[in-house]
C-alpha cells in the first residue's frame, strides 16, 4: 500500500514531553497543516519506529493517543488512516471551575456529594507551607512588600506558559496571560472586559450556573445549546448564529463537559472552530478539569488550535494542589482583550498574591507538583474504580453512566423520571447532600445527576450511595 507522506519528525530527548507525545503531536501537526489528508494512510509502527530509531512500543503508543483523540482510525490487516469525518481545516494565520469550588463541606451533612472537589487529605501542603516559609523570609523580602504586576508574578506567569505550551498544545506567551484569584475571577474578568449589554452568548445546557450569572451580570442574553453524548449539538450553534447577529461569545467546557462529563468530539470542535472564525464570536473555554486523566492524556483545548483566530482560556491551580489555593488565570489571543483585562484587574485587586505564586512556582520547578499530580491521579483512578464498583452494585439497574476516563465526577442518567425533591428530603435527614438536577438547567430540569467522588472516603462513598439507591 503506497503511503506518500513524507516523514519530517524532529525528536527532543532533552524535553519534558515524552517522546510518544511528541510523535502524536507532530502528526497532528501534519494534519492542521494538510499535508496529511482525511484518508491518507500512516507508515506501520515497525516502519516508523525503524525511521525515529525508537521502540516500536513508543510508536504505538503515540498511535493509541491519536486514535483516542479521533484524529486517526485503525482498520483490521490495513492499517492507520486519518479519520475521513474531518471537516476541512483552515490555514493556520500568523498571530501578532470550572468552575469555581463551594464549599467542600455541607452545613448538617456528614456526607456531601460535592460538583468535584478534590481530596485535601492528599494535596502537598507541607511542602507548599515551607515554600512559602522560604520565600517570604527571604533576605530581600522587603523587595516584595511592594506593590508587583496586575498581570501576576512574571517568573510565575512564564512556568504557567510553559506547561500551557508543552502539555496543553497552547502557543502563547507570558505577556496573553493574567493571573487571578481562581477561575472565577478569570471568568469576571473576561465578561467584563469582552461583553457589552444587549450581546447574546450561548452557553451550553444543562451547564455551569455560576458561569451563566457571571454572562448575565456582563449585560448579556443566554442562548442555550444542548448538550449530547459527543457535546456541544453544533446543529442549534448554527440555528443561533443565523437567527441573531450579536452573538458575542459562546462559554464551553469542551475537555469534561460540566455536569455530564462528556467530551467535545473532534469533529464538532473542528466545526466550532470552524464557525467562531466564520461569525466572529469569541469561543470562552474553562478547562477546569483538566490535570486528572486516566487514559493516554487530556484532550488537547479547542485553545490549541492554531486556526482559532478569536479565544479566551481559563483554567486553575485549584484541584492540583487544594481548593483554598486560589490561583487561577486567563489566556487570551486577543491583546487588547488582554489590555483590558490587566487594566480591570488593577481596579478591582491590585495585585495577586505574590509570595504565593513565588511558592507554587518553586514546587514546580523542584517536581514537587509533577510528583503530585502523578500520584493524585492514580489516587483518584483507584476511587473511580470503587465508586463504579459501589454504583453497579447498588444502583446498576436504576441509572446509566459511562465510566469517566478522567475528572473527579460521574454523571448519572436515571432509567425513569425522579422526584428529586422527595430524594433530595430523603437523603437529608440521613444526612447525605446531593446538588440537585436544576441547579444545571435552564428552564426545564435535566433529569440527571453529578456524583463527585474525590473528596470523599470509601466509608462515605459507600453509605451515601447505598441511600441513594434506596431512594431511587
Amino acid at each position: 500500500m503506497l503511503r506518500p507522506w513524507q516523514l519530517e519528525i524532529q525528536l527532543d530527548t532533552t524535553a519534558d514531553k515524552a517522546i510518544y507525545l511528541q510523535i502524536a503531536d507532530a502528526i497532528i501537526k501534519d494534519i492542521h497543516s494538510g499535508r496529511l489528508k482525511a484518508g491518507d494512510a500512516l507508515p506501520g509502527s515497525r516502519n516508523l519506529a525503524q525511521l525515529l530509531h525508537v521502540n516500536r512500543n513508543t510508536v504505538v503508543e503515540a498511535f493509541n493517543v491519536l486514535i483516542n483523540e479521533e484524529w486517526v482510525v485503525s482498520r483490521e490487516r490495513k492499517g492507520i488512516f486519518v479519520s475521513a469525518v474531518l471537516p476541512a481545516l483552515i490555514p493556520k494565520k500568523d498571530s501578532n471551575h470550572p468552575p469555581a469550588e463551594k464549599s467542600a463541606k455541607a452545613q448538617g451533612h456528614h456526607i456531601n456529594f460535592d460538583d468535584g472537589h478534590p481530596d485535601s487529605k492528599i494535596a502537598p501542603i507541607t511542602e507548599l507551607a515551607r515554600a512559602y516559609r522560604q520565600i517570604f523570609n527571604q533576605k530581600a523580602r522587603w523587595q516584595m512588600m511592594g506593590y508587583g504586576d496586575e498581570y501576576g508574578d512574571t517568573d510565575f506567569r512564564k512556568a504557567i506558559v510553559q506547561m500551557l505550551n508543552q502539555q496543553r498544545g497552547l502557543d502563547t506567551h507570558e505577556h496573553a496571560i493574567c493571573i487571578t484569584r481562581g477561575s472565577q475571577m478569570a471568568m469576571y474578568l473576561a465578561t467584563q472586559c469582552l461583553i457589552e449589554k444587549g450581546d447574546y452568548v450561548m452557553v451550553e445546557n444543562p451547564g455551569y450556573k455560576p458561569a451563566w450569572q457571571t454572562v448575565a451580570n456582563a449585560g448579556a442574553k443566554l442562548l442555550p445549546v444542548s448538550v449530547d453524548k459527543d457535546g456541544l449539538i453544533i446543529e442549534e450553534v448554527i440555528a443561533h448564529l443565523q437567527a441573531r447577529k450579536k452573538i458575542k461569545a459562546i462559554y464551553t467546557t469542551p475537555h469534561r463537559q460540566y455536569p455530564t462529563t462528556v467530551t467535545l468530539s473532534l469533529q464538532r470542535r473542528l466545526e466550532l472552530v470552524k464557525l467562531s472564525n466564520e461569525y466572529g464570536f469569541t469561543i470562552i473555554e474553562d478547562d477546569y478539569d483538566n490535570e486528572f486523566c486516566f487514559g493516554y492524556r487530556p484532550v488537547l483545548p479547542i485553545s490549541s488550535f492554531p486556526e482559532l483566530k478569536n479565544y479566551i482560556y481559563i483554567g486553575t491551580m485549584s484541584k492540583v494542589v487544594a481548593p483554598a489555593l486560589r490561583i487561577g488565570y486567563l489566556v487570551s489571543n486577543n491583546p487588547e482583550l488582554i489590555e483590558k483585562v490587566g487594566t480591570l484587574r488593577k481596579i478591582i485587586d491590585v495585585q495577586g498574591d505574590t509570595i504565593m505564586e513565588q511558592a507554587v512556582l518553586q514546587l514546580i520547578k523542584d517536581g514537587t507538583i509533577k510528583r503530585h499530580i502523578r500520584k493524585a491521579t492514580h489516587h483518584y483512578k483507584a476511587k473511580r474504580d470503587f465508586t463504579a464498583a459501589l454504583l453497579e452494585k447498588q444502583i446498576g439497574d436504576k441509572v446509566s453512566y459511562t465510566l469517566p476516563e478522567g475528572g473527579l465526577a460521574f454523571w448519572l442518567t436515571p432509567e425513569k423520571d425522579i422526584n428529586w425533591t422527595e430524594v433530595l428530603d430523603k437523603l437529608k435527614v440521613k444526612g447525605v447532600s446531593i446538588i440537585p438536577p436544576d441547579t444545571y438547567s435552564i428552564d426545564q430540569p435535566v433529569n440527571g445527576l453529578r456524583l463527585s467522588y474525590g473528596s470523599l472516603s470509601e466509608e462515605q462513598l459507600t453509605e451515601g450511595i447505598t441511600l441513594l439507591g434506596k431512594y431511587l
